[in-house]
């Protein structure tokens, strides 16, 4: 049986190796240790073996017994042991090829989760470029250096979405759309073809966010008219008295991180089944209009 364990430490010489010592004597084998230093304490990650019918009762009493406090104790499987930069490395392929799935990659890889279960968890959250904010919970606490590789691992990724970002093409005789905004409904008009068009419907639920409906002309995507129209229904819906929208796309859309990052919207984003959901809150619209 395998359970990943976190252990606060004393941060003095021989504390892991006492911790080491005992295990061995309960016929316990450490697979994998990682280690994360904060002031005057150490938190260890350990992937520890275990003889069967063992319990998270059990792992903390050896822990306490050796010198440590148990932060937390759950089963794991074998992916526990896979090597940590080559997971760090595969986590950013994945979110490069596509975006939308970047909070569950950054939740399994720090094994936590994106939706609160109990609105007690810890949260971190990282920033892709300066406004869209992923955010995943746990219970255990996130150490200083998991927030540290969270950051990097956000920056990495905003750099290199910002740099697939490629020019808009350029047309000759082709001008750029006109945006018109009536009520709810924003429209991108090019030579009197609708080129694309955003619509929110207004409800009166002050907890939930206002839907908002996008599409592009395939012939104008990458070309803004999807950053503007967003954009200019944000605004819109701000105007009707909306605190919140949402944008909903199917899971493997390109787009959709991208464009909300060009708009300079603050962004929360998750993934359901074959769906992702963009929840844009509107008050540092408001503040800045």
């Amino acid at each position: 049986m395998l359970w990943r364990v976190r252990a606060g430490l004393p941060d003095r010489p021989g504390a892991l190796a006492q911790l080491a010592t005992a295990c061995g004597r309960a016929g316990v084998n450490i697979q994998t240790v990682q280690v994360f230093p904060d002031a005057a304490h150490v938190t260890d990650e350990l992937v520890l073996q275990v003889p069967e019918g063992w319990t998270a009762a059990e792992l903390h009493a050896l822990i306490d017994k050796a010198g440590g406090v148990t932060v937390s104790a759950v089963p794991a499987t074998g992916a526990a042991l896979e090597d940590q930069p080559t997971r760090y490395v595969e986590a950013v392929r994945s979110i490069i090829a596509q975006p939308a799935t970047f909070p569950e990659v950054a939740a399994h890889l720090f094994d936590a989760a994106v939706a609160p279960s109990t609105g007690t968890e810890d949260v971190l959250e990282m920033a892709v470029g300066e406004s869209t904010t992923i955010q995943i919970r746990r219970d255990p606490p996130f150490t200083p250096t998991e927030r540290a590789r969270a950051a990097a691992l956000a920056g990495l990724v905003g750099q290199v979405l910002d740099a697939q970002v490629p020019p808009a093409p350029q047309q000759p005789g082709t001008a750029e759309p006109d945006y018109v905004t009536t009520d709810t409904t924003v429209s991108a008009l090019s030579g009197g073809l609708v080129a694309g068009r955003a619509e929110v419907t207004p409800h009166d639920d002050a907890d939930v966010p206002w839907p908002v409906d996008l599409w592009v002309d395939p012939a104008w995507q990458r070309r803004g008219v999807g950053t503007r129209l967003l954009a200019d229904v944000a605004r819109a819906a701000r105007d009707k008295g909306a605190d919140e929208i949402v944008l909903t796309a199917p899971s493997d859309s390109q787009a959709v991180l991208p464009m909300v990052l060009a708009a300079g919207m603050r962004g929360r984003i998750r993934m359901a089944g074959e769906s992702l959901t963009v929840r844009i809150a509107l008050n540092d619209l408001r503040r800045s209009r």
